[in-house]
């Protein structure tokens, strides 16, 4: 499709911001609305309903109803199965409404949202409605006079709350191994970005999903989404977002019923380059491509690169003979690698980082400005900085933007003494010829996912999440149903 189409598709499609409570689209009970304004050009996208306590309540009783009466969680795994195959083909049939949805409220390239984001939420429903009927119970080596069996049940009501980044990956992340396992859901996407999951509840109900059991309720974070972890008849709330935000999530669940909570937070992940990498073109592509694709609005992003001393400078040149291929473009042509900000507030900040950079004494050898200001959106030219210390604000804080953070070194100890001392757990990477030293690297780095001689490699069957205050969630693989499920032991006395 070229540009000029995306463009006619943009300006015809007819949102609605209204919620999904019950199988039905409603405005909030109390009639507040706010504005939602896509970063591509600064159009006003229409109004979203700002669901709050009221409409938290409203949305709670009819997952509660859904799932206590069976209509969803009593069905066998392969009736489950089935629906949730069909949902997955139909996010591929609504594949382009979804994408152009996702690019107009987030800023991403529309070649990665068709690529990358339908494509991985297809897939990800498809993966775990296969997974479910495969999963089997157990039974306990007890004596010979007792049956033990150990079954895994649904939790109940689960809240997932998501972010803008990734509005379609992070909810299917969350909603997949959740509806598969048989629980009620209630979406919570970011203000910022609750198009395609509005739009997703749609196609769950035309798949079969009964009303009640998957419902999505945008508004802000402090308002809907603090009803819903302090809400006495949710059990269990997945939080994809900041650490900030993370730890009042916690707490929240603990002031209210003990639901169980998992997190998955920021990142402030390191990367490794040693001198005896065994390809450094490969080192630099990883590099410089995943610090700046989804224009560096990702929590895994490798915003620490730490480069052996005696390579740096060879790194560096092959590093900004690339930044060209990475400058903002319309994020409706398919050409364009590289799109806009989420909002004003995110652009306000990363700009504030890259001052800190600057005023901190790191120096600037690429970008640092922001760039197509005639659009209307906000842009951020695909930022480096040289000769940055750990102590630095950009090497210790999440920035969330494409800004690059190049420290050197001399004794691997150091650099991995130095990529654990930050806060964060979530990735990390090295890259040697040396076998030995790789596993040495990768057991000694505190991250939730270490790669070696490569960057971002991904795949539904492994977990994602982090150490320390990247959080205490796994999303992704057969791990996640753990998170979603109660085990139950049943003892049975044999007479």
């Amino acid at each position: 499709m070229t540009t000029t189409l995306w463009h006619e598709r943009a300006a015809a499609l007819k949102m609605d911001g209204r919620a999904f409570i019950d199988g039905q689209r409603r405005w909030a009970k109390s009639a507040q609305q706010f504005d939602n304004f896509s970063p591509v050009d600064g159009r006003n996208l229409g109004a979203v309903a700002r669901c709050q306590s009221d409409d938290v309540d409203l949305a709670v009783v009819a997952a509660r109803c859904a799932f206590d009466d069976g209509r969803w969680a009593g069905l066998a795994p392969a009736a489950r199965k089935r629906v949730l195959i069909k949902f997955a083909d139909l996010v591929l049939k609504y594949g382009d409404e979804l994408a152009l949805l996702e690019t107009l409220d987030m800023g991403k390239p529309i070649k990665y949202s068709l690529s990358v984001d339908v494509n991985s939420t297809a897939n990800c429903l498809r993966w775990y409605g296969e997974a479910i009927d495969k999963i089997y119970d157990e039974i306990a080596p007890t004596g010979s006079d007792s049956l033990a069996l150990i079954t895994r049940e649904p939790v109940g009501v689960v809240a997932a709350i998501v972010p803008w980044n990734y509005p379609m990956i992070m909810a299917a992340w969350k909603i997949a191994p959740a509806l598969a396992a048989g629980n009620s859901v209630i979406l919570k996407p970011s203000e910022k970005s609750p198009l395609t999951a509005l739009r997703l509840a749609e196609i769950a109900l035309e798949a079969g999903i009964p009303a009640g059991v998957f419902n999505v309720l945008p508004g802000y974070g402090h308002e809907a989404g603090a009803a819903l972890a302090l809400h006495m008849d949710v059990d269990c709330i997945g939080f994809t977002g900041s650490t900030k935000i993370g730890k009042q999530i916690l707490q929240m669940a603990g002031q209210s019923n003990l639901k169980r909570a998992w997190t998955e937070l920021g990142g402030k992940s390191a990367n490794i380059v040693c001198a005896d990498c065994p390809d450094l073109d490969a080192a630099v592509d990883a590099a410089i491509g995943s610090i700046y694709f989804n224009q560096g609005e990702s929590c895994n992003a490798p915003s620490r690169l730490f480069v052996e001393a005696s390579i740096k400078d060879k790194f560096l040149e092959k590093a900004l003979a690339m930044m060209p291929n990475f400058q903002p473009g319309d994020p409706l042509d398919e050409t364009t690698v590289m799109g806009a900000i989420v909002d004003a507030t995110q652009l306000k900040t990363v700009m504030g980082y890259i001052e800190a950079g600057k005023s901190e004494g790191a120096k600037l050898l690429s970008g640092g400005e922001q760039v197509k200001l005639e659009s209307g959106g906000y842009y951020v030219a695909p930022t480096l900085f040289d000769q940055v210390d750990s102590g630095m604000k950009i090497a210790r804080e999440e920035i969330f933007g494409p800004v690059l953070s190049v420290l050197s070194f001399t004794d691997i100890n150091d650099a991995i003494r130095e990529a654990n001392a930050s806060s964060f757990g979530l990735q990390a990477a090295v890259w040697t010829a040396d076998l030995s030293r790789a596993i040495k690297t990768a057991r000694a780095l505190r991250a939730g996912t270490v790669h070696v001689n490569q960057y971002d490699g991904d795949d539904i069957t492994v977990p994602f999440g982090g150490y320390k205050q990247s959080g205490n969630g796994r999303d992704k693989s057969l791990h996640a149903f753990d998170k979603y499920t109660e085990l139950k032991t049943t003892w049975i006395r044999i007479s």
